[in-house]
């Protein structure tokens, strides 16, 4: 049985080397091919000895994922569909910028959090994406994209763990990605550059820290656990304030000296002022530490199934006003891709759902309108 080569960091594949009888040297140029290069052919690897190609050919390949489709917004954004088998589907986002091109990158097919807000929740879960897939999904996309531009130049600058699935629900197949992705043999990433969104994991946000620091953003959307507990189920297990304390402790290692805290704006559900007092409160708490922290509020992405409706925008910058009134950065997304249902929150797939996802969000509480924080 060969392996993908594209499921090692450069750590794992020196090892591998290694059990080829190979010098650790040969592994860098070997990813250095695959990642920098775009190389899958072992022969068009020329600085690598025959007698290491022969071998690779018998017990290794490169497979990148295969498009399904690839679409694209009116404001350029590209959404690819890729196919990972058995049926399953995951996407992936591209947005260009003016001074940074950033790839949102999907970590499962589907998501078992069921965020109500997220279609992709919506779809319900199949399974963990490995190494090789979230990867291939950055490898797909530089390669294609410096072929349209006709530039050898690095065209994506920042990727953001934001697309199908909670990432640190999918850690041994995250962690060796993001290794690949920071590595300057490989797309040179920087640490700042690169973000883990999570719902809330938090044992598994300590061992991030730990383990391989980044930018990390937060998917709040409440500023008190009755009303998240309804809205990201997540938090009955890991509630704000275990969740707040897991914030401050990754600050001590985080690349930046804030988190980002994602907030979908839903109209007359968590937009209110004194929503946005309760989350001053919260992360500036009148004891104890607080929390170094960005706001950035997302304007809903409606779908029929979440019985949610997108806060007017008069609303969104009203309730921005209010935290930054009190010193707190708050930005209000654009909205990218929404044409084409690349858009936070839009991304779903194709899931073969194992996890009942339509009974279990019948038999959660349906959100009050004006629901206001104890």
């Amino acid at each position: 049985m060969t392996v993908n080569l594209l499921d090692f960091d450069r750590q794992g594949l020196t090892e591998f080397c290694e059990g080829l009888g190979e010098k650790k040297f040969r592994a860098t140029q070997l990813f250095r091919w695959i990642h920098h290069k775009g190389a899958r052919d072992f022969e068009q690897m020329s600085d690598l000895a025959k007698s290491l190609r022969d071998k690779l050919k018998t017990c290794a390949h490169i497979t990148p994922l295969s498009p399904i489709s690839l679409h694209e917004s009116a404001d350029g954004t590209l959404k690819w569909l890729f196919d990972v088998g058995d049926g399953n589907a995951v996407e992936t986002v591209f947005i260009p910028e003016d001074d940074r091109g950033t790839l949102c990158v999907s970590s499962q097919a589907g998501c078992a959090v069921g965020c109500r807000f997220c279609s992709t929740g919506h779809q319900g879960f199949s399974r963990n994406l490995s190494t090789g897939e979230i990867v291939a999904q950055l490898w797909f996309a530089e390669h294609f994209l410096r072929q349209r531009l006709g530039s050898q130049e690095r065209v994506i600058s920042n990727v953001v763990m934001m697309g199908m699935g909670e990432p640190l629900q999918n850690y041994s197949a995250l962690v060796p990605a993001l290794r690949t992705m920071l590595d300057d043999h490989a797309y040179g990433l920087s640490r700042r550059r690169l973000t883990v969104s999570t719902s809330g994991v938090v044992p598994m946000m300590d061992r991030l820290g730990e383990d391989c620091p980044v930018a990390l953003a937060v998917s709040l959307h409440a500023p008190a656990d009755s009303l998240r507990d309804s809205l990201v189920p997540l938090n009955r297990k890991y509630p704000l304030a275990e969740l707040m304390a897991a914030c401050q402790r990754y600050l001590a290692h985080a690349p930046r000296d804030f988190i980002t805290f994602e907030y979908c704006m839903l109209d007359g559900v968590n937009d209110q002022p004194e929503h946005a007092q309760a989350l001053i409160d919260l992360v500036r708490p009148q004891q104890g530490p607080g929390v170094s922290c960005k706001f950035n509020l997302i304007p809903f992405n409606p779908f029929p199934a979440s019985g949610l409706k997108r806060s007017a925008q008069a609303q969104v910058l009203a309730f921005a006003e209010i935290l930054q009134r009190a010193g707190l950065v708050t930005t209000v997304r654009k909205t990218r891709g929404d044409d084409i249902d690349a858009a936070c929150g839009q991304l779903a797939g194709d899931v073969k759902d194992r996890t009942d996802v339509a009974s279990r969000m019948a038999r959660q509480r349906v959100i009050p309108l004006r629901a206001t924080p104890p």
